[in-house]
């Protein structure tokens, strides 16, 4: 089970401020505060081939006695055609085994993040360093066919990853001025919509920062995880989450 332990302003026509709605149905809620909260989920463990470390810690949490932190010690080999070497280290919430099974989107991901990277670009032909935030999928098996990722880039910006489709990256809008701030807790929100219309937007401290469309999903949610997931190339970093909480509807008005 890994390390894991007691576990009105508008800008550009986009409304980036936006004012949030009435409280929806609460359908997951962990402050990380017990391993308990993950009880019959996938948790990523630890093994010779990994230099990726996860907990349940009392440093500094956003809120409560613990937040979940994982840390990476050094740089993994680079990935292959059939080997992913990526940095994984954290729980999964696997909805298809719960009572009340996936959930229909729309959907709002709530989820407090704090993270220090020093990440790089690369020279021509391999990758650029990234961090993901948080990894959505409609797929209900372990292959994770459909995903949908909300990543951090080597230049610091947030932004959605496999849209519209698996393997593409093309957004509605996209921020080139708001950079994730390291260091410092911030509150990171997740709309959802997995329709055959569908859409993803991202906002960091209310602020939009990536919208895109969605398609080829099947209008659920059924896993996500969160914690850390990271390009291989990086030696060195640290990021902890608390306060993630998925409701039922959009996040904002």
């Amino acid at each position: 089970m890994g390390r894991l332990k007691h576990f009105s302003t508008v800008i550009l026509a986009w409304c980036v401020f936006a004012m949030p709605i009435p409280a929806q149905e609460v359908l997951f809620a962990s402050g990380f505060e017990a391993l308990s909260d993950f009880d019959g989920f996938y948790i990523t463990r630890h093994d010779d081939q990994s230099h990726a470390f996860q907990e349940l810690s009392a440093i500094d949490p956003a809120a409560g006695k613990f937040a979940h932190r994982a840390w990476i010690t050094r740089a993994n080999p680079p990935s292959g055609m059939f080997t992913n070497r990526n940095h994984r280290a954290y729980p999964t919430v696997q909805f298809q085994k719960t009572p009340a099974g996936v959930l229909p989107t729309p959907l709002c991901v709530g989820l407090s993040v704090w993270a220090d990277f020093d990440l790089r670009s690369a020279s021509q032909g391999h990758e650029d360093q990234w961090i993901s935030l948080a990894t959505f999928t409609d797929d209900q098996s372990d292959s994770w066919r459909r995903t949908v990722l909300v990543n951090v880039s080597y230049d610091g910006f947030i932004h959605l990853q496999h849209v519209p489709r698996q393997g593409q990256q093309a957004h509605i809008f996209q921020s080139t001025t708001v950079q994730f701030p390291y260091r410092q807790w911030v509150r990171l929100a997740v709309e959802l919509d997995f329709s055959p219309q569908g859409y993803a937007k991202v906002w960091l401290d209310d602020v939009l920062v990536s919208h895109a469309a969605v398609r080829a999903m099947s209008n659920q949610l059924a896993q996500a995880h969160f914690g850390l997931y990271a390009a291989p190339s990086i030696r060195a970093g640290e990021i902890r989450n608390d306060n993630l909480r998925i409701t039922s509807g959009r996040c904002y008005g």
